[in-house]
């Protein structure tokens, strides 16, 4: 498979975000967002995908946080989809179970070209320090609309709230791993019947 990597940038009035991506990489990252959990959760997807991943990001944070996590979303979105391609020989479908004590998550996705994001989680707090645990939601439906895939994100257990998230998080960057990965059988076909995805 080429390399895959992609470079985005998206400015509004509300934030100015870049992302620098690389499907291939080790799990290296960095990210300036000034929204500490989040980061915190955004680098679990760098590690356990082995995805470099890299953030500058200016937000109206003075107003709260919820345009930056929706923003980060929206253009991490977009950078996947440049990176992936035509995916070409890739295994396009990936599930991961994480568990962190207590917690347990389960997260399910398809490099369909059809957005749909069915998140089944019931945080047990309204906040994670000063981090509103509604955003998650926010940041995964812009991840989705932009990169063109179905995700399925259940917690099936848990008690606390940061090890709810993280689970998640680990889950969803061990299914991205999955779903990214060369598939041998497949090389240089298009995993679909339809011949396009």
């Amino acid at each position: 498979m080429t390399p895959r990597t992609a470079q985005v940038t998206r400015h509004t009035l509300e934030t100015q975000i870049s992302v620098r991506l690389n499907l291939e990489g080790t799990g290296q990252f960095s990210s300036n967002s000034g929204i500490g959990f989040l980061d915190h959760m955004l680098e679990q997807i760098a590690r356990h995908g082995l995805i470099d991943m890299h953030f500058e990001v200016v937000g109206d944070r003075h107003v709260d946080d919820h345009h930056t996590v929706e923003d980060l979303g929206i253009t991490l979105g977009q950078a996947f989809a440049q990176a992936i391609g035509d995916k070409k020989g890739m295994t396009r479908y990936g599930h991961a179970y994480v568990p962190l004590d207590e917690a347990l998550s389960r997260v399910v996705l398809d490099c369909s070209g059809r957005p749909g994001l069915f998140m089944d989680v019931n945080f047990t707090r309204a906040s994670i320090g000063s981090f509103d645990t509604q955003l998650f939601w926010e940041f995964f439906q812009g991840f989705v609309n932009h990169a063109q895939v179905t995700l399925h994100i259940d917690n099936l257990k848990g008690f606390n709230a940061h090890h709810q998230a993280e689970t998640i998080f680990k889950a969803f960057g061990r299914a991205l791993r999955m779903a990214l990965s060369p598939d041998p059988r497949m090389h240089n076909q298009i995993p679909s019947t339809k011949g396009s995805l």
